[in-house]
């Protein structure tokens, strides 16, 4: 309902007002400031032969400037269009995936996708005996003090299923 009114008010009298915003006298365009500068040099062909000009006493001048370097020539290697090596990252395959070509195939060493570490979290929290800070560290190629920071601030969520007879029901009155 909201639209078609929207649309009544929108598309009253359109064809007038068009006009009306046609027919308005147009305004008139700030004045410009002539440039001063250029406007000089344009009239003036003296100044252009100023510039244009070579001063021989400054050319004399600088011939007679001389460089001299005492670092050794330094080699520049004609790579041919080749590419600087850029800095390879030792890459190790995920261990789980279950969404298939939106997974993440491979991750960088020192490094766990959030699917692996919410698997880490799990297993350390159902056998802790067996998933120990050492065992995660050598399976995801961590370091051991990343792993026991994990282990110590991160905890995953505990989900409670409550049977229907244990449920209080509010009974209407």
């Amino acid at each position: 309902m909201g639209g078609r009114l929207a649309r009544v008010f929108r598309t009253f009298n359109v064809e007038s007002r068009a006009r009306r915003e046609i027919s308005k006298e147009k305004p008139t365009p700030a004045p410009r400031h002539p440039t001063s500068r250029q406007d000089e040099l344009a009239d003036h062909p003296e100044i252009q032969e100023e510039i244009h000009r070579k001063d021989d006493r400054l050319l004399t001048l600088l011939k007679d400037v001389y460089v001299e370097s005492r670092d050794s020539p330094v080699r520049v290697k004609d790579g041919g269009g080749e590419h600087l090596p850029c800095k390879q990252e030792e890459k190790r395959l995920t261990k789980l995936g279950h969404m298939g070509d939106l997974d993440v195939q491979k991750v960088p060493k020192g490094k766990i996708s959030i699917v692996e570490a919410l698997t880490v979290l799990n297993n350390h929290k159902l056998h802790p005996q067996i998933w120990t800070a050492e065992k995660i560290a050598v399976e995801y190629s961590l370091e051991l003090k990343e792993v026991n920071s994990l282990l110590e601030f991160f905890i995953p969520f505990a989900v409670q299923e409550f049977p229907k007879e244990t449920k209080k029901a509010i009974k209407p009155t």
